[in-house]
């Protein structure tokens, strides 16, 4: 197979989907991968690397879309590559379709194959292309939240951790998935007093099991958020409704009730956002303030570290990039079921039930492609 690694053009994106090592363990294996000039130097892998692997560098990104029969990326096309794609070119990359109908239509127009990463779903419901991503964004979660608490920034002033003779600071987790356990462990090693919720009890009473003492667990309900959001200091969005676009837990009105300076932090943002009053924004505008709460909204956050998310993504998507290389979509789809899940757009019909629900488009069951 014919395989472009295009560079990401999203505003500061820095990750790249291929390293030179998954390069070389595609090649190796017969198949042919052109890098666009520049791809991986944002995560540390300069074009002399993927030389030295094999691969072939092409200047431009329509060089590379031109040539390629699977395009592997990290982010969903924007719309400078929409006329880019190919009827019948293969998509392997995150896409996010019930979070955006521009994209969603555009693909449907280009009668590509679309595999989005945060799709491909284990028989244990787990979802091994998003845990990697997960993991980096909930760290990160505390870690942003804890610097957009501080004056300068508009936050209440408060140190995550505090000092002896001074309280910690409250953060709040929505959800007790992936990325609500990584901030919840991240928070709580910084010394603040946690609060998780989520609406399943057996995972409450994991992470009641595994989580140091400074961290509680609640059942997640519109009462008890309304409750908590009064006096935290550091709210953390982590929910995730697989490929649908994410519940309002928090509403424009709940706003009013929390403390001037109050941070919240929506890392489901790129599936629409678990607050209503968050809307995307990038690594150089992050953050903006309605009712005096600041909104940090970045809808790529693992784009900030692209060294440590370029390797963690590339761990987790490679063998499922080879399959699809060695037997051609369809037939790695039948021999692994993992992959069924992800297939979201084929031949300009939406094969993802939750993306056609989204925007009340018509639904094609993804048997029909795999008959």
């Amino acid at each position: 197979m014919i395989i472009g690694v295009p560079k990401e053009i999203k505003n500061n994106e820095n990750r790249v989907a291929l390293t030179p090592a998954g390069a070389k363990e595609l090649i190796k294996r017969g198949h042919t991968v052109y890098v666009q000039h520049t791809a991986g130097e944002g995560s540390g892998f300069p074009d002399s690397e993927y030389e030295t692997a094999g691969a072939k560098i092409l200047p431009t990104i329509e060089a590379t879309y031109e040539i390629a029969e699977m395009i592997i990326k990290v982010k969903e096309p924007i719309e400078s590559e929409y006329k880019l794609i190919k009827e019948n070119q293969l998509l392997f990359t995150y896409f996010h379709f019930a979070s955006y109908e521009p994209l969603t239509k555009a693909m449907v127009a280009s009668k590509a194959v679309c595999l989005a990463y945060e799709t491909v779903e284990k028989t244990d419901r787990s979802l091994p292309l998003l845990v990697p991503m997960s993991e980096v964004a909930g760290r990160m979660a505390i870690q942003k939240g804890a610097n957009y608490l501080e004056k300068p920034f508009k936050g209440r002033g408060v140190l995550l951790g505090g000092v002896p003779g001074v309280l910690p600071a409250k953060v709040l987790i929505l959800g007790g998935g992936i990325v609500g356990t990584q901030a919840a462990w991240m928070a709580a090693g910084l010394g603040a007093d946690v609060t998780i919720m989520d609406v399943s009890l057996p995972r409450l009473r994991y992470l009641a099991d595994v989580m140091p003492a400074n961290v509680k667990t609640m059942m997640s309900n519109e009462y008890n958020i309304r409750t908590l959001i009064k006096d935290h200091d550091l709210i953390v969005g982590a929910v995730l409704i697989p490929g649908a676009k994410a519940p309002h837990l928090i509403t424009r009105d709940m706003l009013k009730d929390m403390r001037p300076g109050t941070v919240v932090v929506d890392v489901a943002v790129d599936q629409g956002g678990c607050i209503e009053t968050c809307k995307p924004t990038t690594h150089e505008n992050p953050t903006y303030i309605i009712d005096d709460v600041v909104h940090y909204c970045v809808a790529n956050m693992p784009g900030a570290v692209p060294y440590t998310s370029t390797l963690a993504l590339t761990n987790a998507t490679l063998p499922y990039a080879i399959q699809l290389a060695d037997k051609g979509w369809k037939q790695a789809a039948l021999e692994n079921p993992d992959l069924v899940p992800g297939l979201n757009v084929i031949n300009g019909e939406i094969v993802y039930e939750a993306v056609a629900q989204a925007f009340d488009m018509p639904y094609t069951p993804v048997e029909k492609y795999l008959a």
